[in-house]
């Protein structure tokens, strides 16, 4: 059944609400987990659930992005497995992507050439582990037109997300994208993970037809799914039913849309926990990146008496970092990050080559590529004096773009 599925991963995303993270890159090229990106979770995803034919359809600034891909994402042509970068080519006349429905039509091509049974339409920005196959097999079972995974989310975050209804055999009878919080709205609703699997020949139909439709936005969870939901061929996929190999309860039905700096914040933090809620050592269900060759980590120093000590505790450290003399403590810290003497980094999270100086302090921080904390800068701890030169999340976490000069 499997070598006739092909993905379509949706990474135009622009990210607005990441911002300064997605000034320079697109959503799905944001770093995470100190040497992955958003979008190789998702392909990690399929490769191990052994859906190998992708398409990933670009956009917005997606210069990072196809540069990641063409570094870590060669499969094995020979086999006809690919990872293959679609840029927005204007197939159809001069215009962008309308919506994620228009993005898929504009490349209809791609599923034509391969012919295959049924299409994964994913988005690329997501934190999850999930077998693929299993959700397929459900939507091959129940013979409908399409299917949608769905999680529990709390009523009052249900304007955040498409709602899904459903009745006892889960074929989905209501489906509003974003709908407003009711007064007093208590409990759980339902909510689409902006994960579908289609049958080919309705997906093409329907999006043929939405093309020509005068007012549609173009967009799967406002325009697509609704009418398939009315005529009853729509069904729910509950991702708790969903099952990895080695993987802890603890884990079921872990999913995150980091769509904001806090959000994204609070995802990082699940890595680094003695039982994290979100587990990067299975090897029996890995999550693939590109490579960089660079030397282990380094910690150096170990003069307790003068508290020039090198340490990390409750962390994760990723190749080519040197710990020189300093403290890191619930962070997570990218390729080649430096860390020197008597400077104490706590629940921040560090890009790639960042170098934080000697007696300098960070809290709750995010400092993109590349950056350079000047020797006794205090970051994280004056949220006020903070503002005036850095963006500050709602949460209270300071971001730091990429390159920035500090003075």
């Amino acid at each position: 059944m499997l070598t006739n599925v092909v993905a379509m991963i949706l990474a135009g995303g622009e990210g607005k609400r990441l911002h300064p993270l997605t000034r320079d890159r697109a959503k799905p090229a944001v770093p995470f987990g100190g040497r992955y990106r958003l979008i190789d979770f998702v392909l990690s995803n399929f490769v191990n659930s052994a859906v190998n034919k992708m398409s990933v359809l670009t956009q917005y600034k997606a210069g990072s992005l196809m540069q990641h891909l063409a570094r870590g994402w060669q499969l094995a042509p020979q086999l006809g497995h690919y990872v293959a970068p679609v840029p927005a080519t204007m197939n159809l006349g001069p215009r962008w992507f309308q919506g994620s429905a228009d993005a898929v039509f504009q490349n209809l091509d791609v599923i034509e050439n391969e012919a295959p049974d049924y299409v994964c339409v994913f988005g690329a920005d997501h934190i999850y582990k999930m077998d693929v196959r299993q959700m397929i097999r459900f939507h091959a079972e129940t013979g409908a037109d399409a299917t949608v995974a769905v999680i529990p989310v709390p009523a009052e975050e249900m304007n955040q997300f498409g709602i899904v209804e459903c009745d006892a055999r889960q074929r989905v009878t209501g489906f509003l994208e974003k709908p407003p919080v009711p007064p007093g709205a208590t409990g759980t609703r339902l909510a689409s993970m902006g994960l579908y699997v289609f049958t080919t020949a309705v997906l093409v139909r329907a999006l043929t037809e939405d093309a020509d439709r005068q007012g549609s936005k173009h967009d799967f969870g406002r325009d697509i799914l609704p009418p398939l939901a009315e005529a009853g061929r729509l069904v729910a996929y509950d991702f708790s039913t969903n099952t990895v190999p080695a993987a802890t309860e603890v884990e079921r039905g872990y999913w995150r849309d980091v769509g904001t700096i806090d959000a994204y914040w609070q995802a990082s933090a699940d890595l680094i926990s003695v039982t994290p809620t979100f587990n990067l050592y299975n090897p029996a269900w890995p999550i693939y990146s590109a490579f960089f060759p660079a030397p282990p980590a380094k910690f150096v120093f170990a003069d307790k008496e003068s508290n020039r000590v090198g340490i990390a505790t409750d962390s994760m450290v990723s190749e080519g970092c040197i710990i020189s003399g300093g403290r890191v403590d619930r962070s997570i810290l990218g390729l080649r990050v430096r860390v020197n003497s008597f400077s104490d980094v706590a629940e921040s999270i560090l890009f790639d080559d960042v170098d934080v100086g000697r007696h300098a302090r960070l809290r709750r921080t995010i400092v993109d590529k590349g950056v350079k904390i000047p020797p006794g800068m205090e970051i994280g701890y004056d949220l006020g004096a903070d503002r005036k030169r850095f963006t500050v999340s709602e949460g209270g976490v300071v971001v730091i773009p990429k390159g920035m000069q500090l003075g």
